[in-house]
């Protein structure tokens, strides 16, 4: 007799994007490093850039165990799966600080999965999270020549704000009534 993981035992929400596609959307474990590992090597070098504000061709572990290794309720990870064909498309995070106020967010969509409205999708299922575990507001530092991601998180509802001090990042602000 074979014990489930984590992963396989975890319950999973379908979102559909705008031109479709369903995704099963669950939350990621330990055993999803090697996953996520090889979803970021189908992630373009510049959206790798962006996620992790440096340049790197492969990642390391240090840099997916925060992904892999959450607490579920400060920290949260979601990976969403194309229900299709079950591929790994996106990977979405949400990192409260310690009062609960404000939340980190970051999303990666795989290269040959964009355009499609999967962003979209995992900044509802963020901005979900946020509203369920009470925050105020949710952020998200970009890259000012992620232009993709800028447009995207204003089209949410985002405002962006200079950093002082940085010209070349921005912080994109969403407050909760």
């Amino acid at each position: 007799m074979t014990t489930a993981t984590l992963a396989e035992l975890a319950p999973t929400r379908l979102f559909t994007t705008r031109d479709g596609t369903m995704l099963d959307v669950r939350a990621a474990f330990a055993e999803d490093e090697t996953l996520l590992e090889a979803f970021f090597e189908a992630v373009s070098a510049d959206d790798r850039r962006f996620r992790f504000l440096a340049a790197s061709r492969h990642l390391s572990h240090e840099q997916l165990a925060p992904m892999t290794h959450c607490d579920h309720w400060r920290t949260e990870s979601f990976l969403a799966f194309e229900r299709e064909t079950g591929k790994l498309v996106a990977s979405a995070m949400l990192a409260c600080d310690a009062k609960m106020e404000t939340g980190e967010i970051a999303v990666s969509i795989r290269s040959d999965c964009r355009g499609r409205g999967i962003g979209w999708a995992m900044l509802d299922l963020l901005g979900e999270e946020a509203r369920k575990r009470g925050l105020k507001r949710v952020i998200s530092i970009e890259d000012r020549d992620n232009h993709a991601a800028i447009e995207l998180e204003r089209e949410r509802g985002f405002e962006p704000h200079g950093i002082d001090g940085d010209p070349h990042l921005v912080l994109l602000e969403k407050r909760f009534p």
